[in-house]
């Protein structure tokens, strides 16, 4: 089995070349922007005539958030045509995608945890291009798998737990913000569970299963509660000080509330998924 990973060189891609040696039965071409440009539908189609694959995972992301309220064109070329293009190739060569999208899809105006079929409504370009990706995924081609995910973060990449980690090495104090609630996700357990739905998906004939999923660790935290644990299981002692959103300033707007329901993705690939602090305690940097 062949499974083509797009934009390898993030932190997604970084950790489904880290657990690939664990998985031989499937044979991983992992591609960076410069080997495959997804904005570029014949770099696409290039890429699949060579590889040949059953599967392609689509880690390839404009991520930078507050970035994007200033290059729309940027992120709608990545985030959107990029994902065009990949569902067009995918179709022409009967390769099933798997595509990552964002709890920024969402307002945050909800309560309770989000599942798969509440109404999305971004609130900055980031999650609107995320949502256009979504859109013209699905109304391309039908083998698909959207996951949605939320507050990645590794050993690899640029992520929250490293900036707190650099921050507490040139500082005596951080400020971080205690009222938006999420869920980290570990991108190694996120990776895991891309290539177990491939993996159940494979030996299956129908149609079924294709659709949207969400995906990220069990629980919630607020950003604050985050970056307390990671001090906490680095041994690091630090003036850590909670702040509201109010306090922090951004281009992009943040959901307040961000939680992921994950009871379709465990129902339909059997998956067992660990809390963020379990994840947590297990990186080493």
């Amino acid at each position: 089995m062949v499974v083509l990973v797009t934009g390898s060189s993030g932190q997604l891609g970084q950790s489904l070349q880290f657990i690939a040696p664990n998985y031989p039965e499937i044979t991983f071409i992992f591609c960076n922007a410069n080997e495959l440009d997804i904005t570029d539908l014949e770099s696409c189609q290039n890429t699949f005539s060579k590889h040949q694959p059953n599967y392609c995972i689509n880690t390839a992301a404009y991520t930078a958030v507050d970035k994007a309220e200033s290059e729309p064109e940027k992120a709608k070329a990545i985030n959107v045509i990029g994902a065009k293009n990949l569902a067009e190739v995918c179709k022409v060569n009967n390769t099933v995608l798997l595509h990552i999208s964002t709890d920024f899809v969402f307002d945050g105006e909800k309560k309770e945890p989000y599942t798969e079929v509440d109404l999305p409504n971004p609130t900055g370009i980031y999650g609107r291009t995320k949502l256009e990706g979504e859109i013209a995924i699905q109304q391309t081609w039908v083998k698909h798998f959207i996951i949605r995910t939320s507050w990645v973060y590794s050993q690899f990449g640029h992520n929250f737990m490293k900036t707190m980690l650099r921050l507490a090495s040139e500082r005596d104090a951080i400020s971080v913000v205690n009222d938006q609630i999420g869920t980290p996700t570990y991108a190694v357990d996120l990776a895991n569970a891309l290539v177990q739905i491939i993996l159940m998906n494979s030996g299956q004939r129908t149609t079924d299963n294709f659709g949207i999923y969400n995906f990220s660790n069990e629980g919630q935290c607020s950003w604050y509660d985050f970056a307390q644990k990671i001090f906490e299981i680095n041994n690091i002692s630090i003036n850590l000080q909670p702040i509201p959103t109010t306090g922090f300033p951004t281009p992009a707007k943040r959901p307040s509330y961000s939680v992921l329901d994950k009871t379709k993705i465990k129902d339909a690939f059997d998956l067992n998924i660990k809390s963020w602090e379990a994840s947590l305690k297990i990186i080493t940097i």
